[in-house]
């Protein structure tokens, strides 16, 4: 009879609490539109529909418009073993797990019970005169019990549901940060990888420009022994060859840097790659050969606003900061609970499941706060002044996110021109050292005017090789400003291994 009377309450009490959970308290995430311009201004020309659609396919694996099938291998072992992205995915899964840690709320919590042992109380405190079956008069006893407690919040201006909520858009911006990860690390390898080039171009024009050297020297001493040149000359030639060959040991020193990079990009150890990235492709003629420059990419700032994860990510701040202002109103509001308690206690075991044994309690909480010295208001006005900076540093990575687009179109067509003006000056210097090769070879003219010339043209042969190395990054650049290479990259399996047959019964039973 008591136990269907229990059920009854039980029922009646989850009914009330059905009505009670259905409102929720603070406001709903409204997302901040920013007004932005139709086209970029550094665009060399207004985008076609044509042009957009072409990038758009393009940006998914943009690093394989270099045509290098090397950074192509590269980039798939780093998407691999890369570290940042395999630490940003146990960021995820932590994430998850605070939103299954918020969600726990909505349920019943219940936790069981059992135990026994001796009690002895004093016999020096208690009433007088003594009455029977006082602990006074019996003060050791044995005591055997076995219970439940259980609670359930009523979530009835939905505390929990904007837990939840934020929690959900914590894991969203988690995605979206490992998706920036994703792009820096990818940027970090690319632009290494064209920097490796770069400087192997480099040394092989240094080492050109050694052996021209080394073919001066054998000129001045030819004419020296047949009584045309000087000892200064011959000298002079020993020191610009010792000069070039003086820029060969920087040069090995930062390919060697690079490429420990590039392997640490990769989840190796830094000197694996060390025979892989020393085998240099060579064009035609024998050159290093740079990765080719793509097409120019064409996007709209629109477009720019849906592909950068960064903009995402901080969307999802704000609309994750925007539900913990409900969190804090719903302190302002009366809390419902629902506590049991069963809890039989007896001396002998065999008294344990009798009904004189039984004590439980069933019923319904409320409370509302009353007075906390501002405390709760105070969380409140805390929660709304977090919601406004986060939409605020939303707007700031846009308008960053812009920047860094227009930024890369300016660089990459003004290398642009810049690697044409150095192409042709480097022609010319080469005409006018030759000349003057030829001019002292002949007697007509002095070394000096052999050494300025040859100078001026190694010097702008170098300058070229760096101009055609920073335009490739300058192409790097804006294809990651734009926000692409994470679309075509799908997220790992971002849940813990977990061998369920080492865990307890217990564990197995409730793990989930």
């Amino acid at each position: 009879m008591a136990c269907r009377k229990v059920l009854r309450r039980a029922l009646l009490l989850a009914a009330v609490a059905s009505q009670l959970a259905g409102c929720t308290v603070g406001p709903n995430y409204k997302p901040d539109h920013m007004s932005v311009p139709d086209a970029f201004t550094e665009a060399p020309h207004p985008a076609t529909p044509e042009e957009i659609a072409r990038t758009e396919a393009e940006m998914r694996e943009w690093w394989a418009q270099f045509h290098d099938p090397l950074l192509n291998r590269l980039v798939d072992q780093a998407l691999k073993g890369n570290y940042d992205l395999l630490i940003a995915d146990q960021r995820i899964i932590a994430e998850r797990a605070v939103r299954e840690q918020a969600a726990s709320a909505w349920y019943p919590q219940l936790d069981v019970d059992v135990g026994g042992g001796d009690n002895r109380y004093s016999t020096i405190v208690g009433n007088w005169p003594l009455r029977p079956n006082t602990p006074i008069n019996r003060p050791q006893t044995g005591l055997m019990t076995y219970g439940a407690s259980a609670s359930w919040e009523i979530d009835a201006f939905g505390r929990i549901r904007r837990e939840v909520e934020a929690s959900e858009r914590g894991i969203d911006a988690s995605i979206e940060a490992r998706r920036t990860v994703l792009m820096t690390m990818l940027s970090e390898l690319a632009i290494d990888y064209m920097a490796l080039r770069g400087v192997q171009l480099r040394l092989q024009i240094a080492g050109a420009n050694v052996r021209n050297a080394q073919s001066e020297v054998d000129l001045t001493q030819r004419l020296y022994l047949q009584g045309v040149g000087t000892t200064l000359q011959t000298a002079q030639a020993l020191s610009e060859r010792d000069s070039e060959k003086a820029t060969l040991e920087p040069l090995k020193t930062q390919a060697s840097k690079i490429a420990h990079a590039i392997a640490v990009l990769l989840g190796d150890m830094p000197g694996d790659l060390k025979q892989t990235l020393e085998t240099v492709p060579t064009d035609g003629k024998g050159s290093v050969r740079l990765p080719d420059l793509p097409r120019f990419p064409s996007t709209l700032p629109s477009l720019v606003l849906a592909n950068r994860p960064d903009i995402r990510e901080a969307e999802r701040d704000y609309a994750a900061a925007t539900a913990r202002i409900g969190v804090a109103v719903a302190q302002l509001y009366p809390h419902f609970a629902i506590p049991l308690n069963f809890n039989p206690n007896a001396s002998a075991l065999h008294q344990l499941f009798e009904m004189n044994a039984m004590s439980w309690s069933l019923m319904m909480l409320a409370s509302l706060p009353v007075m906390h010295g501002g405390r709760y208001t105070s969380q409140v006005v805390q929660a709304r002044a977090r919601a406004e900076a986060s939409r605020l540093a939303y707007r700031k990575t846009v308008l960053n996110a812009f920047r860094e687009v227009e930024d890369a179109m300016t660089s990459w067509q003004d290398d642009d021109r810049y690697v044409a003006t150095l192409g042709t000056a480097r022609t010319e210097a080469e005409q006018a050292a030759d000349r003057a090769r030829r001019l002292y070879k002949a007697g007509l003219s002095d070394y000096l005017n052999v050494l300025t010339t040859q100078r001026a043209a190694l010097a702008t042969e170098d300058r070229e090789a760096m101009a055609r190395t920073e335009r490739l990054r300058d192409a790097v650049n804006l294809y990651i400003a734009m926000g692409a290479g994470w679309q075509g990259v799908a997220l790992r399996d971002t849940s813990l291994p977990i061998d369920e047959a080492k865990q307890s019964i217990l564990a197995k039973t409730f793990m989930r």
